[in-house]
């Protein structure tokens, strides 16, 4: 992941990608070599060489990383999910405010093309039903599918809802690690909506879709293909539209968003108080799975 946060630091005309640390100083060298940077070996030495920086390491090691940088000056973009608990995801939240720093959540979806048509078309939804399924990735192998995957589907929920959760049931199984492999979790929120979720990483295919239900319609959203119906009641009958989707790459658009959040020095897009918000949604649905 580092690796194509890089490649896309190198496409942002507002930005100049100017070093990558890594543990491994020799995949470092060969990442920088790639994109026209400089390898550094410490987190010190890369936080003099920058203003802004993506941290994309495991997530036990967010508050380290993510810490030190923006106490040495330096704004975060961090992979999600913030942090392994929601004590730790505070404390990132306390630094950057601290600091006066922008901490930003790499929530990816939420800069996906097809976001903006859920925003807006959307008024008051009422029932969320989203799947997101992939094959075993062989990596973020240190947590469960709940907060490698869903986690993107719950943040988009609490962005979309904007009401408190009042109740969660859920139910998960590990089948290749000892974490869940695969979850289900229905969300009941004080507005009456109720949003069922499921993720997969033991799937023979790939999808990423959500479908939200309202008064007047409904909005059918493939994160993956980018495109997307909308369906509305006309008379007694069922009306649908292709969503007109503007393609384009969501890591791209998330790092062009900070990078503008620095520049501007207004509030993220995603910010840590979000990310943290889910993190707890998604800590308590792995609670209730209880593997």
């Amino acid at each position: 992941m580092g690796r194509n946060h890089a490649r896309c630091y190198a496409l942002i005309e507002e930005a100049e990608l100017t070093a990558v640390y890594d543990a491994d100083l020799e995949r470092a060298k060969v990442v920088a070599e790639e994109f026209g940077a400089e390898a550094v070996d410490s987190l010190e030495a890369l936080a003099e060489a920058c203003d802004l920086a993506s941290v994309a390491v495991p997530t036990v090691a967010h508050l380290e990383v993510g810490g030190d940088l923006m106490k040495r000056g330096v704004h975060v973009l961090m992979e999600k999910p913030i942090a392994p608990s929601v004590e730790e995801a505070g404390q990132l939240v306390d630094l950057a405010a601290e600091h006066d720093r922008i901490l930003q959540i790499g929530h990816i979806e939420r800069f996906n093309p097809v976001m903006r048509e859920l925003e807006a078309k959307l008024n008051h939804p009422k029932f969320i039903e989203s799947h997101r399924l992939s094959p075993f990735p062989n990596r973020s192998v240190d947590i469960g599918v709940v907060l490698d995957l869903m986690i993107h589907d719950l943040e988009i929920i609490l962005h979309l809802v904007k009401s408190p959760v009042a109740s969660i049931d859920a139910v998960g199984v590990p089948v290749l690690m000892k974490t869940e492999d695969i979850a289900n979790a229905r969300l009941r929120f004080e507005n009456g909506c109720v949003a069922n979720v499921t993720a997969s990483r033991i799937s023979p295919e790939r999808m990423r879709k959500i479908r939200v239900f309202q008064d007047d319609g409904y909005l059918s959203l493939d994160y993956q293909e980018q495109t997307g119906e909308v369906f509305w009641k006309e008379g007694l009958e069922i009306r649908r539209a292709k969503v007109e989707v503007e393609k384009d790459e969501p890591l791209k658009l998330e790092l062009a968003a900070f990078v503008e959040s620095v520049r501007e020095g207004k509030t993220p897009a995603v910010t840590g108080k979000q990310g943290a918000d889910a993190l707890a949604i998604a800590l308590e649905i792995t609670r209730q799975i209880g593997v």
